[in-house]
Parts: C-alpha cells; structure tokens; sequence
C-alpha cells in the first residue's frame, strides 16, 4: 500500500456527493466515520453559497457499530425526509465504510417504507473508482432512474420541442470554472438560435429529468462528468449527443459543425459557417492574437500540461496549434481515460505522462525545464519551487479559482481569458529585461534535475545526512534554490559528498 499525500481525484464518495448537491431539493445521506465527512467544508468554502449543503452525514462510531448500522441510516433517512421535504434523498458509503459490508440497499429498501422521498442508493464501487468516475456513474444512474420510474407511471413526453433544443450535461458544484462555462455556453447556443432545454446537474430538478427526452440533442463539454448519462440517452430515448470540448478557437468552431450536423439530421436546415467566420476573425480577439507580434514572441517556448482529460487536452491543441507554443509533455492524472488522452494530444506533443503520482511529475518538469507550466494547483506549487510560472486550467482548485468577476474557458469567450492567461503565465520581454538587469533570475542551471534532495546522485554528486538534514531546515519556497546554488558550488570545487560544511561554503561563497 502507498500513502498518498496529494490526490489529484478525490474518493467516490465525493463525487457522489457532488452530484447529489448540484441539483435543487436533493439530500444525500453519508454512511461514514468521522473523518470523512469534510464534503460540506469544502464545498461551503470553495463555492461560498449562502444556503447550506444538502449533505447529513450518519457517522458510524463504535456504539453504531456494536448493534448494527441499520436503525440509525433508517431514521438519518426519514428524518431528514420529514424536515427537509427532499424530491429524492441519495446514500453514500465511503471508503471507510465500505468495509463493513453492509447490506445497504436494504436499508435504503426499509427507508423508502416510511418515506415520501425518493431514496437512491449511489451504485458506484468504492474501491476501484475514483471521484470523477463516481460522479459520472452517479448522475447516469439518477437520470435512468427517473426516465424509468416517468416510464413506468405513463408520464414520459413524447415528441421534440417546437424550435432546436440541447440539454447540456455535467455542470457540477466544485467544477473547475463550471458556472462561468455554463453562462458561456448558454450565450453560444442562443446565438445559435437554439434553446436550452435543461442544464444538469446544476440547478436542475430531478422531477424536470422526464423532459431530457425532448430536447433535440445533448452537449456533454467535460469528459469526466456526462459521458455516461449520454450515452444511456442515446440508447434509451434515441437522442444524439455532440462531445466536442468547446475550448479555443479551433475546438468551438468543430463542436459548432458537429451541432450543425445533428440538427440538420433531423431537419432543421441551419447553416453556421458564417457565424463561424464572423466570430473567428472579427469578434473573438484569440483569433487577432494570433496573428499578432505578441504570439510571435511565444512561438517555440516550451511547456507543459498537466491537468484532467478535457482540460488538458484542450490545452494542449491550443497552445500547439493557435499559438505556436511547443508543448514538451502533456500529461493527465485519469488513468482510465489514457487512451483516449493520447489519441487527441499525440501529434501535438513531445511526450506523455499519465500518472498519479505528482512526484514523478514534479521531477519530469524539472528536468524539462519548460518556460511556463499549465496545470492544477499542484503544478502551480512545484513551479513556485523552481521559479517556473504556471497557469491554473484544471482541478485541483485552490479558492482563488473560484472567481467573482466572468472567467469561463469555453466559447469564443474562453478563447480570449485563455489567451490571457497563457500570455501572463510567461516572462517576455522588458520584465524578462528587468529582471536580469536587478539580478531577480535565478540561473536555472538545475544539476540534479529532479524535484527531491536526495537525487544528486544522479550528477554524481551526493548528500550526506548532517547535509540533508541542515537542507531541510531551509524554507520550502527557497529551498530549491539553495540545492541547486549548493550543487553547482560542490561540482566547481571537486566536491564529491555535500556535507553541512559545503552546504554552509556554498551560502557564503554566493553572499547568502
């Protein structure tokens, strides 16, 4: 078993619980040990809602767990369906819980006796999914159920509405800049003339979910969250879906053809090539960009990419082919989605990394040495540590991006903040200028070319335990600093074992 000290994707459970808070009058029950039920902190900081989250968590202690889990998920149940009035209230066993192996699904059985709520058991495998796959396999399994359950009662409409309609899936609560795309997208479609006939998760009642099957199409923008739901509604309801991610302008143009394609397969009759041709050259100012002196100036920098399956990869074709930014690795921590990952990145990049571990990350941009970073949160904190700008485009988020103020990277909207954002992420220019000219510039000349203080080794070099233990004394945000200065002093001066003494040597040879 490997500890874990950083997760790119959160547990199931998580995932689950942000499905469940993303749509209105919807409660999710927790079946979980104290020490996991840090959903509603996180969410309430992270989205800074004023209304609270609709999660309960039913703790399992040792007195619970002495006479059977049962009786108290059954009241947390049906308490919460009397006080809240809920269309449909959610269980979720964590990880931890998990263990028990509890016949949840009667409890669920037992509940739904003395309740007027719906009640769901989240169907998802605590052990082999992970948060980004637990929510797609959660909003597909609500959605089916309610198609089944308007099915069953003779309730499902039939027939498409008057004018084109979508349905765009997988907005969520705690999605990387999700309501700002969703904003975007709803502008897009209306320019498109075509109306929005249900956003889901977010916002949505699980009673709208019997009218999905009247919009004309489904749009599903993000890989992690949707796919699974639109699928089922492509064989279940017949409805067609377009699963092209939005982002740049190269991206949006094709995700608008291919929306063209579907509607006119259904006779509609709409032609979008104009609206195309207006936004790419005379609205969007992604598309000027470009062509400007400024993109000229970016042209062959290096970077790397590292983030979720969508983002990434978006990220990827735009830096690629709309600004000529060489990307020297793209990478992704959705393992189960590598396949698909390489076949969009692979002619736009030198290298592939799917990992997990941001350690091996960490120390592969280190020795890559890129002149500017697009990553999560996690990336951002390694550049901090080798001085490499890195700009935020996937989660993990920190709360600063969150935004007040109209960040969305979808549309031709998105084209232009990411444009922004890759602009600002690099040092050009009279900065570049200034900073060598008031000795800002550390020299980059990373011997060890790895992010860890024991990996000298591999320039020959090598620290003793009083010189490591004194490294380790140094603040993290110079520290890297500090190894690099210390090793290219030891190499100079034929040192083969970096002692505390060299370490001290180094420090006072440079004035520190």
């Amino acid at each position: 078993m490997k500890l874990a000290y950083w997760m790119y994707a959160g547990p199931a459970h998580i995932g689950t619980l942000r499905i469940a808070s993303s749509f209105k009058n919807v409660h999710a029950i927790m079946h979980a040990p104290l020490g996991d039920d840090y959903f509603n902190v996180m969410r309430s900081m992270l989205e800074r809602e004023r209304d609270f989250t609709p999660v309960t968590a039913s703790i399992v202690d040792r007195n619970v767990l002495a006479r059977g889990s049962q009786e108290k998920v059954v009241d947390n149940i049906v308490r919460k369906d009397k006080e809240e009035q809920p269309d449909l209230i959610v269980l979720t066993p964590t990880c931890t819980s998990s263990i028990l192996q509890e016949d949840l699904a009667n409890f669920v059985q037992r509940a739904s006796l003395d309740s007027a709520s719906d009640v769901l058991l989240a169907d998802v495998n605590h052990y082999r999914v992970n948060e980004l796959q637990a929510a797609d396999r959660t909003l597909q399994q609500i959605v089916q159920f309610y198609i089944a359950k308007a099915r069953k009662q003779g309730t499902l409409p039939e027939g498409k509405t008057e004018k084109p309609s979508v349905n765009i899936i997988g907005m969520t609560t705690l999605g990387f800049h999700n309501n700002h795309d969703c904003r975007e997208l709803r502008t897009l479609m209306a320019q498109l003339g075509i109306e929005v006939n249900l956003v889901m998760p977010e916002g949505a009642l699980v009673t709208q979910i019997k009218d999905m099957g009247r919009a004309w199409f489904n749009l599903v923008p993000y890989r992690e969250v949707g796919p699974l739901t639109a699928e089922y509604l492509k064989e279940e309801l017949g409805m067609p879906y377009v699963d092209i991610t939005p982002m740049g302008i190269v991206e949006t143009a094709r995700c608008i053809r291919a929306i063209q394609t579907v509607l006119n397969e259904q006779g509609a009759e709409v032609n979008y090539d104009a609206f195309i041709d207006e936004q790419t050259r005379f609205v969007s100012q992604a598309a000027w960009f470009s062509r400007s002196i400024d993109c000229q100036n970016l042209t062959g920098k290096k970077a790397v990419v590292f983030g979720d399956s969508t983002h990434a990869a978006a990220m990827v074709k735009i830096l690629a082919r709309e600004m000529g930014i060489h990307v020297v690795l793209a990478g992704t921590y959705c393992k189960y989605d590598a396949e698909w990952f390489a076949a969009e990145v692979g002619e736009y990049c030198d290298e592939i990394l799917v990992s997990e571990d941001n350690g091996e990350i960490g120390d592969r941009i280190a020795q890559l040495e890129p002149a500017a970073i697009f990553g999560t949160q996690m990336e951002r904190h390694v550049g901090k540590r080798l001085d490499i700008p890195c700009g935020v485009i996937a989660a993990p988020i920190h709360i600063q991006n969150f935004p007040v103020g109209y960040r969305p990277f979808m549309g031709y909207e998105g084209a232009n903040q990411i444009v922004d954002l890759v602009y600002n992420s690099f040092t050009l220019g009279m900065e570049d200028h200034l900073l060598e000219f008031f000795g800002g510039h550390d020299t980059k000349e990373i011997l060890t070319k790895t992010m860890s203080a024991d990996a000298a080794v591999e320039a020959g070099l090598g620290w003793s335990a009083d010189g490591l233990a004194e490294l380790q004394k140094i603040p993290g945000f110079v520290r890297g600093k500090v190894k690099r200065n210390t090793e290219k002093f030891a190499r100079e001066q034929g040192v083969a074992s970096i002692t505390a003494e060299v370490l001290y040597a180094a420090k006072e040879a440079v004035g520190a």
